[in-house]
Order: structure tokens, then sequence, then C-alpha cells
């Protein structure tokens, strides 16, 4: 369904289109922290829309999701120099190297274990890095699969999406894996969420939202759009969702029983990606082409 009555949506810009905005998390000192995947650097955008940028050690490096990690410090994947970056709220910034070459570390999220735990879209691997730099990795027992998003999950465990294998990942702390095949074929699921009692994610070859269970029972969920292409997902409390709609220039709302809101943003081509519930309690999304998008419920 679509909605006629939309929240308050505005856009600030925070860069020029070559930047590339790309993921986004409220950090602990209630400001919003940016990824620029195209340019290199991490940002911070507060409340009242003061943007303070970060140059990472290489332009090139194309970091990808940021989250906040136990130790204070905000954590993020660099896809293309295949490191693992920690920047503080300060801004003093370092990075660690991924052993495996040319692992592709995407997503990113702490786990229950004091540790932070990312994807590895080339090597078919999920990472785990210590506050100190110590990277182990587990295979998985599938090839080309392409983990994409990862979360903690509401039972102890890490989620993750494999996006070209079309199934669901669990990995214990352990590194016991398992998977569980979506029953759309070629859905190509990206963006993961825990809402505290099961895992919602998105399928973005199908147009569809996703919800399974901690013991692998899948619901989905098909959008008005078909062609939406969902990229990101964020939950913002138990059974209530929020998504972008990167091919769509949208931001979705699904509840517990699958019913769907969708609120087009002023630009309709600005690439939405990432997606955060931001410290005044609205909905903040990373737009590619430059900026932000804030939508009050």
């Amino acid at each position: 369904m679509r909605h006629s009555e939309d929240p308050a949506i505005r856009e600030i810009p925070v860069a020029d289109g070559e930047a590339g905005p790309y993921g986004i998390v409220t950090g602990p000192d209630d400001a919003l922290w940016l990824t620029f995947v195209h340019s290199g650097r991490i940002a911070r955008l507060t409340l009242g829309g003061e943007l303070e940028e970060h140059p990472l050690d290489s332009p090139t490096c194309r970091p990808t999701v940021i989250t906040v990690g136990p130790d204070g410090a905000l954590w993020f994947a660099r896809s293309q120099d295949h490191r693992i970056g920690r920047i503080t709220v300060d801004g003093e910034a370092e990075s660690f190297r991924v052993p495996t070459p040319g692992s592709g570390p995407f997503g990113i999220t702490a786990g229950p274990d004091d540790a932070m735990w990312f994807t590895q879209m080339n090597t078919d691997r999920i990472g785990r890095v210590t506050g100190d730099g110590e990277v182990t990795e587990f295979a998985l027992p599938v090839e080309g699969a392409f983990p994409s998003a990862i979360t903690a999950g509401p039972d102890g465990a890490l989620w993750f999406t494999l996006n070209r294998a079309n199934a669901i990942g669990r990995i214990t702390t352990g590194g016991d894996v398992v998977l569980h095949p979506l029953p759309t074929p070629d859905a190509a699921p990206v963006g993961i969420t825990s809402d505290g009692a099961a895992l919602w994610f998105v399928e973005i070859a199908a147009g569809q939202i996703g919800r399974i269970s901690t013991d692998g029972r899948i619901e989905e969920f098909p959008l008005p759009d078909r062609t939406a292409r969902p990229h990101a997902i964020v939950a913002a409390s138990a059974g209530d969702c929020w998504f972008t709609e990167w091919g769509a220039g949208r931001i979705g709302h699904i509840t517990v029983s699958g019913e769907i809101t969708e609120y087009d943003l002023p630009s309709p081509s600005s690439e939405p990606h990432g997606i955060a519930l931001g410290p005044d309690g609205a909905l903040w999304a990373a737009l590619e082409t430059g900026g932000v998008a804030r939508v009050a419920p």
C-alpha cells in the first residue's frame, strides 16, 4: 500500500555527488556517522547540521557499512583495500588488515562477545576482529555466496545474508554455521537487522522483505513495487522495521503482520542506501547522490 499522509521528510546535503554517502549509524555521541564510499571518508553530522569530515589513509578504500563497537568507537568495513577500520568520536582512525587476500569486507556488527563480526564478500568467509585488531576467519560451507550484511541476533549468534547463494546464514561465536535457503529463487538478500525477537532482511532482486525466526522459519512479504530494489533495513522496535528502496527513491515501513507503507523521498533518484534510527527518534538514510534524508514517523 502507499501512504497519502507522508511523515515529515527532508533531505540535507552533506557532500557533492562524487563522495557517495553509503553507511549510516547513530554514534555514542548522539551524532550521525556516515561512510563516503567513493571518497574514502568518514563524516560526522550533528542534529544541528554541523558536518565534520575525516579523510581516511586511502581515498580509494571504499568504506561501506559502519556501526558502533563495544568500545564506544565506530567500526566500518573497507571493501576495496580489505581492511576493517575504526574511528573514535574524536576522529582518530586506524585500520586492521584482513588476512585472506582480496576478502572484500562489507557488513559489520558488534557481536555478543565484545568483538566485531564482518562479512567477506569475495572469499566466502565471516570474520571476527577484537578491539586490538586480532582477526579470526571462519570459512562458509558454500562457494561464490557473496556474504553481505550481518547483525547480532536475539539468540546470541550472528545472522547474515548470502546475496548470491540466496540464503540467510547463522554463525555462533564458536564458528558453527547453518544456512537457511530462501523460498523465492534468486531473491538476492542484502540488508539484515534484528528486532529483538526475529531477524528481518531485504531481497533486493525479488522486491520483498523477509522475516526469519531464530528456529529458521521464513516469511516473505512482497513490496507493492517489486522493482524497488530494497537495500538496507533497521528495526525501530519489535515488529517495526524501516528500509530503503534504492531503486525507487523511497523509504518503506513494515509491521510484524507484513503491512507495508512507502514514502517518496523529495529527490526520486537519490539512491538511498544505509538507514539508521537517529538519536532524535527519526529515521535517517544515507543518499548516495550526496545527502541524508530524515523521516519523522
